[in-house]
């Protein structure tokens, strides 16, 4: 029984062992957001990474569609998904995995070389390199090789062979982009320029505790335009708190973690924070 031949059985037996599962229409694509949501009326962003607060009756938001609750997949409005649906998908990260999309024969070569052994499912063209643990997930990290984990579906293929693996840091390591040669290498987490005078003028440190809290919701809530809330958080930050010498790496990992929460890469979050120290003369 395959899962194109009978997408919604295969979707509750998927759901059923904890994998969550969306239909994918002609094309091998998600369904379009429902009217409500619409142009991304409900706060989305278009490439879905953020979903708006939207309590959709239908399949809607892509990746953030996938659910393992039988009831909603069995729903109306579901139903009517599936009888149109070519193949089922499912979230990655949300199953726990970091699938190594192998696009090509090229690409598996490359991967026996360089990967650890793990779990394989055949594709048209390829294999899919499925491993335990999530990650962010990034297209073309080298020719021909995608990353499928948080954020992101994958065509359920069926559950593969041999035996799953630990993400290894080898795959962590893809999505580490090269910086451009006309840029210096960012830090990940650069220590701010201390103060001359070496002391901390706020009166109390829940001052700094405050600010890192309230930087830390506003890039959480950020519904849109998430690349231009960091920057603009990371600015405020260091123009209150950049010279006086009390900003810790520990705050600043808060400051990155919570953006990466958002879909942030860390070389993203690392030319942030040196652009907004480069803004302020820092």
């Amino acid at each position: 029984m395959s899962a194109t031949s009978y997408p919604l059985h295969t979707a509750l037996s998927l759901a059923t062992s904890g994998v969550p599962v969306l239909p994918l229409r002609r094309g091998k694509v998600p369904f379009g957001n429902c009217h409500q949501c619409a142009g991304n009326a409900c706060g989305g962003r278009p490439n879905m990474k953020t979903p708006g607060p939207c309590r959709c009756p239908g399949v809607c938001h892509a990746w953030a569609a996938a659910t393992t609750a039988p009831a909603v997949l069995a729903s109306p409005a579901w139903t009517a998904a599936w009888r149109r649906a070519v193949t089922v998908a499912y979230h990655p990260g949300g199953a726990g995995l970091t699938v190594v999309d192998l696009d090509d024969a090229a690409a598996v070569a490359w991967a026996r070389e360089a990967l650890p052994a793990t779990r394989t499912v055949e594709t048209t063209r390829g294999e899919h390199w499925l491993y335990r643990g999530t990650m962010s997930s990034h297209n073309a990290v080298r020719p021909g090789v995608d990353i499928k984990s948080s954020m992101s579906y994958a065509r359920w293929l069926g559950p593969g062979t041999g035996t799953m693996a630990a993400l290894p840091d080898a795959v962590r390591a893809l999505a580490v982009k090269e910086p451009s040669p006309a840029r210096p290498v960012p830090q990940v987490l650069p220590v701010p320029a201390r103060s001359r005078g070496g002391g901390c003028p706020h009166r109390t440190p829940a001052y700094l505790a405050r600010g890192i809290a309230m930087a830390e919701q506003r890039i959480t809530e950020a519904r849109s335009a998430v690349h231009a809330t960091v920057y603009r958080t990371f600015l405020a930050v260091l123009s209150t708190h950049g010279r006086c010498g009390c900003l810790t790496d520990a705050h600043i990992a808060r400051l990155f973690t919570a953006a990466q929460a958002k879909g942030e890469t860390a070389r993203h979050c690392a030319d942030a924070w040196t652009n907004a120290r480069t803004t302020l003369g820092l």
